[in-house]
């Protein structure tokens, strides 16, 4: 078994102000505004906590749509199949029916909510299709604005309650650790509660502490882990770090989803990348090499519209074949009419970038989009941790598996935060989900300088990219057990001459530093390739591993690969 060694809390200065509710929230992304919009109906008091303003989740950037069979054609049977198709073979069947079900009912809510979707000519939503599909399942908003629309719905819905006493909103708060309670106690250790850092005016300043029966982490996704991805500079890993800390398994963490399409700005380029999502191939846009010959059409019987694994994978290969660091995505031939119309956001921002869409193709590349791996949960969204629930991006339902079908993560968002916020309702109801009182956890606490962040996300892009190796991972675990976790230590400052206080940079850093290192141990120990984890010394596919890998972080710090 791989193992590392990590802190199992931030340094952080000690809470200066306490508040409890019913139900702590973290994240105001789909996931988190559904849960906290279910659980306000039933329980006396929610607290949603946000890293930045109330609308700047990451649904904000999903472009394509959300996937759900509308269609009197289509079926739950069939989306079933192809998200079965998508995820390796390491899919939970039982989670996934649950997404397919439920999600059409899931969506008319959305609608009652107040989403508005384009519509076809008959008045119904107007539905596309996207890679791994094989039925027009994708709805859409704004042409390629759907997360932004489902974002502004939902966010209108927390406004018009934000001065409700059953919920309380509170804004520009990093959530650094979910607290847990004594786990000598019968029951074992349970969450608790979180510590927070708040920014800005108010009694509620500085670090705290929120108590409560029940936590969700609706945190989002891990982009900033690399250096280039689709992900807004928030995601940081945030929830994942401070479940693994907490003694939650992480499950899947390998399953790293690099977007096929996403604009080449050079070698160089960092941070959030523009997008150009899945919808403009599942209109008809095809992909060229820098010769401008077509190329899927030989790799996959889908063409342009194979899983993103092998979209991706394919322009690797291609690049290698040609010399190139990028392929081109032709839409020209789709009409400038059209692709104005159908996709005014991605347009938009393309030609902010001096790229027109209409009358060039663009050049574009893999990068990290999604992480199909988490906080592993049930059906209801509980973690291994009693009174940890995980909804979104953060979780690990096993609905993705190896590899996330196009436009399933929006729907992932709304069933599940619908299932935890109404089986904490119950749990409540029935006495499960008592108040108990938290416990500092043993060990060191962590704090990494925030200029380590860019030699981290460097090592996490070349040993856990998209090509990966055996060598490559040992060389990233090893550069990544080398970085000071101890940047507040008064011997770390002797010894390095480099002084960090607690604050969010150095918090991010930890947790993007944390998260890797256990991403890192997982694409380890899986000696094969499938859906987004490529091991080029292991290119096959092994039946042995059709099987989860699962982190846990041990009570001695230990930080090992379980099964």
């Amino acid at each position: 078994m791989s193992a590392a060694r990590l802190a199992r809390s931030l340094a952080a200065p000690a809470p200066g102000w306490t508040t409890s509710a019913d139900v702590i929230v973290v994240g105001s992304g789909v996931a988190g505004l559904t849960a906290a919009l279910e659980l306000r109906t039933k329980v006396s008091h929610v607290l949603l906590v946000t890293k930045d303003a109330l609308s700047s989740g990451s649904t904000v950037w999903a472009q394509g749509g959300i996937a759900a069979a509308l269609d009197p054609d289509d079926s739950p049977a069939a989306h079933l199949a192809d998200t079965l198709t998508a995820g390796g073979g390491v899919c939970d069947r039982a989670a996934v029916e649950v997404l397919v079900t439920e999600g059409p009912a899931r969506v008319r809510e959305l609608v009652a909510r107040g989403a508005v979707f384009d519509l076809d000519d008959g008045g119904g939503i107007a539905l596309t299709r996207e890679g791994g599909h094989r039925a027009d399942r994708i709805a859409h908003a704004g042409g390629d604005a759907t997360g932004a629309e489902i974002s502004r719905a939902l966010v209108a819905q927390i406004e018009a309650v934000r001065h409700d006493p059953g919920i309380e909103v509170l804004e520009n708060a990093l959530v650094l650790d979910v607290l847990t309670s004594d786990p000598a106690a019968p029951g074992g250790p349970r969450a608790c509660g979180v510590t927070l850092h708040v920014r800005g005016a108010g009694t509620r300043d500085g670090v705290g502490r929120a108590l409560a029966r029940a936590v969700v982490l609706a945190t989002g996704g891990i982009g900033q882990v690399f250096r280039a991805s689709t992900n807004p500079a928030a995601a940081t890993g945030d929830g994942m770090a401070a479940a693994l800390r907490a003694g939650a398994d992480l499950g899947d963490l390998e399953f790293v989803q690099f977007h096929p399409t996403v604009l080449w700005r050079g070698a160089g380029a960092k941070g959030q990348l523009t997008l150009v999502s899945e919808a403009v191939r599942g209109e008809g846009a095809l992909l060229l090499d820098t010769h401008g010959t077509r190329f899927m059409p030989a790799v996959h019987p889908m063409a342009e519209l194979a899983p993103r694994d092998v979209v991706a994978h394919a322009i690797v290969r291609r690049t290698a074949q040609t010399g190139s660091d990028h392929v081109l995505l032709d839409a020209r031939h789709l009409g400038a009419d059209f692709l104005r119309r159908r996709f005014p956001t991605i347009t938009a921002n393309l030609l902010a970038q001096g790229v027109d869409i209409t009358e060039e193709p663009v050049p574009v590349a893999p990068a990290q989009h999604y992480h199909s791996g988490g906080v592993v949960t049930d059906v209801l969204g509980r973690s291994t941790l009693d009174g940890l629930y995980a909804v979104g991006e953060v979780a690990c339902t096993g609905v993705h598996g190896a590899n996330r079908l196009a436009s399933n993560s929006l729907l992932e968002g709304l069933v599940f935060a619908h299932r935890a916020a109404h089986d904490i309702i119950a749990r409540i109801i029935a006495g499960e989900l008592p108040a108990t009182s938290p416990v500092p956890r043993p060990g060191p606490s962590a704090l990494v300088p925030a200029a380590a962040r860019t030699r981290v996300q460097a090592l996490a892009s070349e040993g856990s990219g998209p090509i990966r190796t055996e060598d490559g991972l040992a060389q990233e675990l090893a550069g990544l057990a080398s970085v000071r976790t101890d940047a507040h230590a008064a011997e770390a400052r002797a010894a390095t001459g480099v002084a960090a206080q607690p604050q969010v940079a150095e918090w991010e850093t930890t947790n993007v530093h944390q998260v890797a290192t256990a991403l890192a141990l997982a694409a380890r120990a899986r000696t094969e390739s499938r859906g987004g984890h490529f091991r080029a010394d292991a290119p096959g596919t092994d039946p042995a591993w059709e099987r989860r890998v699962v982190v846990r972080l041990e009570d001695d710090g230990e930080v090992r690969v379980v099964r």
